[in-house]
């Protein structure tokens, strides 16, 4: 069950919830804003702020807020001397949490916001950060609004206008607005969440690097479908279980998913019949990855065989090959966990040495993040 299916259905069943929202954070901290964490009246928890650094705090806050009752507030966590050995983040970072009861009022549209993340759909959550309204949501899912901020129909309006073009890209963004909700001002802060639709990854080949492949792809946010033209191959459960299955041959796939500078395309079949067509077809669209299995000898057998198929150099240089990081990888596993993390490592404009060998920071700036 992923933690948006969790936490909805603590929603759904909890009579009262407090919830925890991080809105802001300082240096450096392990989850992004617009983490949330779900404390129910009996005691049940879902979700996460930090990783567990100030969880069992902000929990406690939690049950103190549904016992007593009382307004929103915020907590801000860091570290420092004298916070040394009780409750902080040992990253260095300090983060910003606001802690509220959840109004039956808020419940719609957070259910919205976390059904439509459950199924990997865009969606976008608004939460008003300031005031005793502080806690009021509104969700985007499609066209439709859920929910209201509380303070006015021009407020809600700009601010649905306003996650509708966060909605192009997945994170988060504190927004200011008037007292009225007019655009321009900043007596009120909304912090909006953005998610979009999921990365897309086509696998060419139905075999054990894709079986071990998909599964792991799929943690990682990713759609994943396998294509391989030969059914006997493709029919096993083991490729279905963890990805949708085209029988079919790759370039038929690749113009029917017409994939984009987000997604992925893996050729792992080792069959020329299959690897040549497939990566000329990759190559002929916009995917922001190509990537091909095989060892050195193989890879420049494929290269010899595309540039015989009039593949010009500018292009071939596009495909990832071998692909993966050079972590010794031996088994498909292995393997799968090379290939994505140098996937992980290209969408953050990151080389992938070891973090111990580098300095600076480890999560990547907002600015810093490729399109992949």
């Amino acid at each position: 069950m992923s933690a948006a299916a969790a936490q909805l259905a603590l929603l759904e069943r909890a009579r009262r919830l407090a919830a925890a929202l991080l809105f802001a954070v300082e240096g450096s901290a392990p989850l992004p804003p617009g983490a949330l964490l779900l404390v129910g009246e009996d005691g049940a928890i879902e979700g996460s702020l930090t990783g567990g650094c100030v969880e069992s705090a902000v929990v406690q806050e939690a049950r103190t807020l549904l016992r007593d009752g009382g307004a929103p507030r915020t907590l801000t966590y860091g570290i420092a001397d004298e916070l040394s050995g009780t409750v902080g983040l040992t990253c260095g970072g300090t983060v910003h949490v606001l802690l509220h009861e959840l109004r039956d009022a808020d419940r719609a549209p957070l259910a919205a916001f976390l059904a439509a993340a459950r199924e990997a759909a865009p969606a976008a959550l608004a939460t008003l950060l300031d005031g005793p309204r502080a806690g009021a949501r509104l969700a985007l899912v499609g066209e439709r609004i859920h929910g209201s901020l509380g303070i006015g129909a021009l407020l809600d309006g700009n601010v649905a206008a306003d996650a509708r073009g966060l909605l192009a890209r997945s994170g988060s963004e504190p927004l200011r607005y008037a007292a009225d909700g007019a655009k321009h001002g900043g007596e009120l802060t909304v912090l909006v969440q953005a998610t979009t639709a999921p990365r897309r990854m086509l696998l060419v080949g139905a075999n054990d690097f894709s079986a071990a492949l998909a599964p792991l792809a799929r943690t990682l946010g990713y759609r994943v479908t396998i294509c391989d033209p030969r059914a006997a191959f493709a029919s096993s459960p083991r490729f279905a279980d963890a990805a949708e299955v085209v029988v079919g041959w790759p370039a038929e796939a690749l113009a029917a998913q017409a994939p984009g500078p987000r997604d992925a395309v893996l050729v792992l079949s080792h069959d020329p019949k299959l690897d040549v067509p497939a990566l000329r077809a990759a190559l002929a669209s916009e995917a922001g990855y190509v990537g091909a299995l095989g060892s050195r000898r193989t890879t420049a057998e494929r290269e010899r065989r595309l540039r015989a198929a009039g593949v010009p150099e500018r292009a071939l240089a596009r495909i990832s090959a071998p692909c993966g990081l050079d972590i010794g990888g031996a088994t498909p596993e292995e393997a799968a966990i090379s290939i994505l993390a140098e996937l992980v490592a290209r969408r953050n404009g990151r080389a992938g040495g070891r973090l111990g060998a580098t300095s600076g920071t480890i999560r990547p700036r907002g600015d810093a993040v490729a399109i992949l």
